[in-house]
């Protein structure tokens, strides 16, 4: 299946200890850049998520984002660190009897003192575990949301694949016509100088002119590539780059069916096809 490389997923997890979210975002790249964005307490899952990303994705800017928002409701212990305390105390007192400063420290105070007072910390490892677990399907959600978009684009692209095979089959109709007129105006035009000039040269210029305007290997080359886009968007996976290669094939032969062109009709059509492949270009940019 086709996926697009823009997408977005958010995934969210309450635990006792507090609330875990993900969000991963996506948007286009010539390879896969991962940016993980984690607190600290979860620095240790920067590889794995990258691992698990380089193993499922292959083109894309990709951020990874987790938070995690503790339970500030939830009643814990508090355990006074005496040890502590004692030594904040005896350093209060020597400094006082130094500078002969009566000043003391009060309980207030020394309840506000880095390390004081502990709290009992969440069990990081388990949240870790839990974190893994929720990023997982926030990248199955992810990868759903891009293969979604994918489908729309190969939508779109076969829409504009439609248009291009239909103007191909106008100009191949055409072409028969248009030749036969240009040939019947120069003959006009040649008409009064016929009595000066050489008959067989004048057929051989014709057929030049027939011969530089011969369309056929160009229109074969726009279905032979219409064709190769509908065999890879069907065949589905990481086709974006094959697939803007194709839209370069594409574009060069409708450059020159304009080049070749000796009617209004066809330079008119080879500028919708230019405007056509240039739409599914743009379209190709988004596919992994």
């Amino acid at each position: 299946m086709i996926r697009s490389m823009t997408a977005f997923s958010r995934k969210e997890l309450s635990t006792e200890n507090g609330t875990l979210s993900w969000e991963i975002r996506s948007v286009n790249q010539r390879f896969l850049e991962v940016i993980p964005r984690l607190p600290d307490h979860f620095r240790d899952l920067e590889m794995p998520v990258r691992d698990r990303l380089r193993q499922r994705l292959s083109r894309g800017k990709v951020e990874c984002t987790l938070k995690f928002k503790g339970d500030t409701g939830k009643t814990a212990d508090l355990k006074l660190n005496e040890t502590l305390v004692q030594q904040i105390l005896a350093s209060a007192k020597t400094l006082a009897e130094i500078t002969g400063s009566s000043s003391s420290i009060s309980p207030q105070t020394l309840l506000t003192w880095p390390g004081v007072v502990e709290t009992p910390e969440a069990d990081f490892k388990g949240l870790q575990a839990l974190a893994m677990q929720l990023f997982d399907r926030a990248l199955d959600d992810f990868i759903q949301v891009r293969e979604r978009e994918g489908a729309e684009l190969r939508r779109l692209l076969e829409e504009r694949l439609d248009a291009i095979c239909g103007h191909v089959a106008v100009v191949r109709e055409a072409i028969p016509g248009i030749l036969q007129a240009q040939r019947e105006r120069l003959q006009l035009r040649l008409q009064e100088f016929l009595a000066n000039l050489d008959a067989e040269r004048v057929e051989q210029e014709m057929v030049m002119l027939a011969h530089k305007s011969d369309v056929e290997e160009e229109l074969d080359r726009l279905s032979t590539h219409a064709d190769e886009v509908r065999r890879i968007l069907a065949e589905g996976g990481a086709q974006g780059r094959r697939l803007d290669f194709l839209m370069q094939e594409l574009n060069r032969e409708a450059n020159t069916l304009g080049s070749k062109s000796v009617h209004v009709s066809t330079t008119q059509i080879a500028v919708e096809l230019k405007v056509l492949i240039e739409q599914m270009r743009e379209q190709v940019q988004n596919i992994e």
